[in-house]
């Protein structure tokens, strides 16, 4: 079989495309088919009236390597001038319009940076920086377009610092029984503003099938949440984690003031206890069994605001929302009681927002599954070293951790050139 069949064969191409020559360059280590097309009248790619080609312009795609040689394909591409559309280029059957790679390419790329970092996909393809992020963009944008348009019914809305300073982004993620998180929206900020576009780019409809939201107390998503949902006030679910995470913050604030007067005196009983004090009593480990229990046994301030850390805890534990409500009074009571101006500046925020805590035992919903989307997007944030570019941010999340089919060919890509006895390899893609 000679070069331009085996070609042939291998890329798939049908009328009007064909292999008109095959060059190996040992120099430049490349493989260049070169495909002719062997029609002059062509469609106009907006419009779809046919009309004899314009000129022909020369454009070059990277391809699938041959062995050890990158391999380029060639062609003069016609160009139609249409009365309506002006002059514009025809579709070419194995990438997309303006692409410089093959589209079987750009799914290998994708499939590659999924696995590893960009620098070191790079040195596996052959890339540069700049061609791989352009790569990844395009498979965002071509998955976003590609998602099918569903009723979200339980997400989660957090907010995630990426760089040094008050530099935020909203994140909202879908949650599904039996499926992992997935993100479906990166918004610039913390702000209402950043929530509403989240919001406003749904359906009337999408937005009413909204079941469940969990979120923080973060008084802007709040708001923008309980204006575009309908019956939000009963679909917000503060988070059980964030809302744990104030009381340890309370605890440490205890803790910090307690310590400060004390080594004062020269008592030394809260040196280099901060950590005890942040472990639940299930999960303190075993180095630290004997020194911690000495010191939450004592009448100190910290150990009684740890206390009521714990009990608090134990809230989430309730069977329903009647045994919930009478827990938190009797927590609440307590905390008020006292004495601790950080606990009880914590009991009096649950208690304002005690409504959007019941919630949780009608849908049982937490950020516990955005929570393990933000670990790895703080991994994504390390391996880039910081993001000092809020959109390569937003991409890079979607590519990782978003819901959209970054793969997918355009469908209609080779549905002309498909050879007799069979699609295309490249109709796979």
């Amino acid at each position: 079989m000679q070069d331009i069949q085996l070609y042939q064969q291998i890329l798939g191409l049908g009328e009007p495309w064909r292999v008109k020559a095959v060059r190996l360059n040992r120099q430049a280590g490349e493989v260049e088919i070169e495909v002719e097309c062997t029609e002059s009248v062509w469609g106009c790619p907006e419009c779809g009236e046919r009309m004899h080609v314009h000129e022909w312009e020369r454009r070059r795609w990277r391809h699938l390597d041959s062995c050890q040689y990158r391999t380029i394909l060639t062609a003069e591409v016609p160009r139609v001038k249409c009365g309506t559309h002006g002059t514009q280029m025809v579709k070419v059957p194995w990438a997309e319009k303006h692409g410089r790679f093959t589209a079987l390419f750009e799914r290998l790329a994708v499939d590659v940076m999924l696995e590893c970092s960009v620098a070191a996909a790079c040195e596996i393809l052959r890339i540069s920086w700049d061609e791989a992020d352009g790569i990844k963009q395009r498979a965002v944008k071509r998955g976003l377009a590609r998602r099918p348009v569903r009723v979200m019914k339980r997400l989660c809305v957090d907010e995630k610092s990426i760089g040094v300073g008050q530099q935020y982004m909203t994140i909202v993620a879908e949650v599904e029984a039996g499926k992992s998180a997935r993100v479906e929206y990166v918004g610039e900020g913390r702000s209402r503003e950043s929530l509403d576009a989240f919001w406003e780019q749904l359906s009337q409809e999408q937005r009413a099938g909204v079941e469940a939201v969990a979120m923080d107390m973060w008084d802007p998503f709040l708001r923008s949440t309980l204006t575009w949902v309908p019956g939000a006030a009963e679909k917000i679910v503060h988070d059980q984690f964030h809302l744990v995470q104030y009381m340890n913050e309370a605890v440490n604030e205890v803790r910090k003031a307690e310590h400060r007067r004390l080594f004062a005196q020269g008592d030394q009983s809260l040196t280099g206890t901060r950590q005890l004090w942040l472990y639940g009593m299930e999960n303190v480990p075993a180095k630290w069994a004997q020194r911690f229990a000495e010191v939450k046994g004592t009448s100190l301030q910290t150990a009684r605001a740890w206390a009521i850390k714990e009990v608090f805890r134990s809230f989430w534990l309730s069977a329903d929302e009647g045994e919930a409500r009478y827990r938190f009074d009797e927590w609440y009571g307590w905390a008020i009681r006292s004495r601790l101006g950080a606990v009880k500046k914590v009991a009096r925020m649950c208690k304002r927002h005690l409504q959007n805590i019941l919630t949780f035992f009608k849908h049982r919903l937490t950020n516990g599954p955005l929570e393990g989307l933000n670990n790895r997007i703080q991994g994504l944030i390390k391996k880039a070293y910081g993001y000092r570019n809020k959109e390569r941010f937003k991409t890079d999340v979607m590519f990782h951790l978003g819901a959209s089919p970054l793969t997918e060919i355009d469908p209609g890509l080779l549905t002309e050139s498909e050879p007799p006895g069979g699609r295309s390899v490249m109709g796979d893609f």
